[in-house]
This record gives structure tokens, C-alpha cells and sequence, in this order.
């Protein structure tokens, strides 16, 4: 590098984006991603140790991958290479080799070699990187947004550690933003910029786990914003709010506002109105909320308000709470909107609900039955001579797979717990219950 390149470089670090200039130079100073660079963890180690094999960050956008690969760069002592996989070639690789021989061959130096966006790459390119990979000519580095066990040659992936980066979480951001605006060396301290509480904690929740978009919309706040009377540029949340491009709903997360949209949410569902549903669903997810908070009630609603009108509705609720901790935002939106419709569409019915509440206060107020002898487990020693279970009656011998016999104890045979009631599934459980009674008489 001669003078005019390090003086462009260092024009360019100096007139880059903020989110670029903050990037960390060091392992502490990384923030989130602790499942894999927690101190102790593999990742860690590899790095701090600078024995690092090929590996693959794969992520959401703004979580940090390129971020890793800077701070690897920075902390080892081999030689660091980086392209992107939107305008490199074969040509760049093939020069990225030859070098790295020759630093191996004369130094005995590993080159890495971080390859942004490889998921860009078609398969034969990614057939040229194996051998040199396969030999430790290179170590390989790549970061990709789509899942590598797909977009990329398992071959590649048979010889390296895949990362998976999470979505950074809101205090994560919030602790990006405090470090964007004190940071005078990096961030933008020497701008004397206060960024309100309220202001911050939208701005974090907006990003949604994406570190870059909160702190692209901090930078524009702050560069267009006037100074007031006291001579700081304040970012308030108006000011947030237009610098992310995103309207501000209020919405506390611990007030009024989180618990009345939240109950009007599972009312809306309890009364099957799909539309309301659907609608304050939106607007916690606009807001910021939660959305597994989102998907256990929606799974409490199913299971209280459907019921056994239609058991499938758990089913649903059940599934879509799966698949929300699996894809995250902004595809759970989907499974969410899609298990809110079915509880708000479906009969609805709190039979069961009611039954266990009964059966809890029965248990609760009276003094608890013996379990009829012949119900008792009869395989354990000394049961035989117990006369435990010899006499009770396998309903699978009996017609219609039923047998009349006592199954509560004495002291609680009369009572009912269970009432089904007129929707969806409870007519045919209805149905079937007074067929086995018809049974009972005729016996």
C-alpha cells in the first residue's frame, strides 16, 4: 500500500456510515451473539486462540457476520483477505489463491479469505474454493443471509462450522445506539447529540433486531437536525420516527397500552371477530411486541375459548408458536395472523375449561376417594395378592368398545365435571355420551 492508498483508506473509514465506522475491532467489544462468542464458547476460543477453521456465518442482515469477520481480521496473524460475492469472480479468487500460496510457501502464513453474500456464488465457483480449502491453502470465511445447507455446495460445508448469528435483541440495539452517540473516536460523540429515552427504545424496537437500520436512522437524525437553544442536537421521537420511516404507536410495553391491546386481541378472538383480531395483531406487531408473547396467547385463547369445539385449534395455535421461535420477524407474521384467524373462525366453547376448574375444587373442598380396586395397577409385586385390578373389565372386550362400570371413587361417583356444550365438536361428544348412557340402561 503506498501513501495515496492509505490516505484514501483513511478518507474512506473517516466519510463511511456510522454503522460501518462502529463495527467493533475486538472480541469485547461485540454486542449480542453470546450464544457463540460468549468467553468459553467455541468461536471464542478459535479466535482468541487464532486457530480458526473454515466456518459460515449465516444470518439476518445487521447481526454481526461481517462484523466477525472484521474483528477476525483484526485480531490474527494470518493474512486477511475479503470480497464480495455480488461483483467478484472466478478472476479474484484465482488471485486471492496465488497470493496465498505465495505467503504459505515463503512465511508459512495462512491466508483467510471472508466471502460476503457466497450464497451469490453459483456452483462452480464454489467447486474452485474446495481444494484450496481441502489443503488449508485458504481458510474460508462466508457470510451469507440464506441458509447455507441449501445455497451453498455441501461439499463447502462438509469442512467448516456453520454459525448460526441471531437477530440482535432490543436492549442489544439500545446499547448500540447509547455507544453511536458517547463514542467520540468512532461514533458520533463530538456531534454533542442527546438521543431521548423514548426516542432510543422506538428506535430499537423498529429495527427489528437489525443493528444497521437503527443506527443508519440515528446518523440522519442527527446530521439533519438542528441545534437548540442550548446548543445540543436533541433526537426526539417525532424526529426517530422520521428518520426510520415508520409512524410511532403508542405503545407501552408495561402500561395501559400493552395490556389493553393484548386483551382486546383475545377478546376479539373469544367473540370471532377475525377482522378485529387481525387488526390488533397489527398493530402489536407495528409496535414492537413480542411475538412469542403474541403466539402464547394465542395458544391460551385456543385451548380456554375453543376448547373442544374444535380441538384441532390448539393444534394450530401450537404449531404457529413453533414456527414463530424458529423464523422470527418478518415471516412470523404470517403462521401468527393464520393461528389468530382460525381461534377467532372456529366454535367456540369453555366446557373444558369449566370442568377443570370444577374438578380442582372439588379436589380442593373434599377429602380425596380411594381409586376403585379394581382400577389400581395390578402388575407391580404383591398386587395379585392385593387384589389389585383383578376384576376390572378391558373395554375392548365388551360391544361398542364400552363397559359399564365405576370409574370415580364412591365418594365423588355422582359428580359431573364435564358438560359439553352445543358447538362444533362438543354435538358429536354429546352425541356419543348420551349413546353411552343409552348403553348404561339397557345393561
Amino acid at each position: 500500500m503506498d501513501l495515496f492508498d492509505y490516505i484514501r483508506k483513511q478518507d474512506m473509514e473517516k466519510d463511511s456510515p456510522l454503522a460501518s465506522r462502529l463495527r467493533p475491532e475486538t472480541l469485547e467489544e461485540v454486542v449480542g451473539q453470546e450464544h457463540i462468542i460468549g468467553e468459553g464458547r467455541l468461536l471464542y476460543r478459535a479466535i482468541k486462540a487464532d486457530k480458526l477453521s473454515s466456518v459460515f456465518f449465516y444470518g439476518p442482515p445487521g447481526t454481526g457476520k461481517t462484523t466477525l469477520a472484521r474483528v477476525i481480521a483484526a485480531t490474527t496473524s494470518a493474512e486477511f483477505r475479503q470480497i464480495n460475492a455480488t461483483s467478484a469472480g472466478k478472476k479474484d479468487m484465482e488471485e486471492v489463491v496465488k497470493e496465498a500460496e505465495a505467503t504459505r510457501g515463503m512465511y508459512g502464513k495462512k491466508t483467510i479469505l471472508f466471502i460476503d453474500e457466497i450464497h451469490r456464488f453459483n456452483k462452480g465457483q464454489q467447486d474452485y474454493l474446495l481444494p484450496f480449502v481441502e489443503d488449508g491453502t485458504i481458510v474460508l470465511i462466508g457470510a451469507t443471509t440464506e441458509n447455507p445447507y441449501f445455497e451453498v455446495n455441501s461439499a463447502l460445508i462438509s469442512r467448516s462450522t456453520v454459525f448460526e448469528l441471531k437477530r440482535l435483541s432490543r436492549e442489544n440495539i439500545m446499547e448500540l445506539l447509547t455507544r453511536a452517540v458517547t463514542d467520540e473516536r468512532k461514533g458520533m460523540g463530538s456531534f454533542r447529540a442527546v438521543l431521548e429515552e423514548d426516542a432510543k427504545e422506538f428506535l430499537a424496537d423498529t429495527a427489528n433486531g437489525d443493528a444497521r437500520t437503527a443506527l443508519s436512522a440515528l446518523e440522519l437524525g442527527i446530521l439533519t437536525t438542528e441545534r437548540s437553544e442550548d446548543g445540543l442536537i436533541h433526537i426526539t421521537l417525532d424526529i426517530a420516527s422520521e428518520c426510520i420511516q415508520k409512524r410511532v404507536v403508542r405503545y407501552d410495553k408495561t402500561g395501559d397500552n400493552h395490556y389493553d391491546t393484548i386483551s382486546a386481541f383475545i377478546k376479539s378472538m373469544r367473540g370471532s371477530d377475525p377482522q378485529a383480531a387481525v387488526y390488533y395483531l397489527a398493530r402489536m406487531l407495528y409496535a414492537g411486541e413480542d411475538i412469542k408473547f403474541i403466539a402464547r396467547r394465542i395458544m391460551i385463547c385456543a385451548s380456554e375459548d375453543v376448547g373442544m369445539a374444535d380441538p384441532n385449534a390448539i393444534v394450530v395455535a401450537a404449531a404457529a408458536c413453533e414456527i414463530v421461535e424458529r423464523v422470527g420477524l418478518p415471516e412470523a407474521r404470517i403462521p401468527l395472523a393464520e393461528a389468530a384467524i382460525y381461534v377467532a373462525t372456529a366454535p367456540k366453547s369453555n366446557a373444558s375449561y369449566l370442568a377443570i376448574d370444577r374438578a380442582l375444587e372439588y379436589v380442593r373442598t373434599h377429602e380425596t376417594g380411594e381409586v376403585p380396586v379394581y382400577l389400581k395397577d395390578a402388575h407391580y409385586k404383591g398386587a395379585k395378592e392385593l387384589r389389585r385390578g383383578l376384576t376390572y373389565k378391558y373395554a375392548h372386550d365388551f360391544p361398542h368398545h364400552y363397559v359399564q362400570q365405576q370409574y370415580l371413587p364412591d365418594e365423588a361417583k355422582d359428580e359431573v365435571f364435564f358438560t359439553p356444550g352445543e358447538n362444533g365438536y362438543e354435538q358429536k361428544i354429546r352425541k356419543y355420551l348420551d349413546f353411552l348412557n343409552d348403553l348404561k340402561e339397557e345393561s
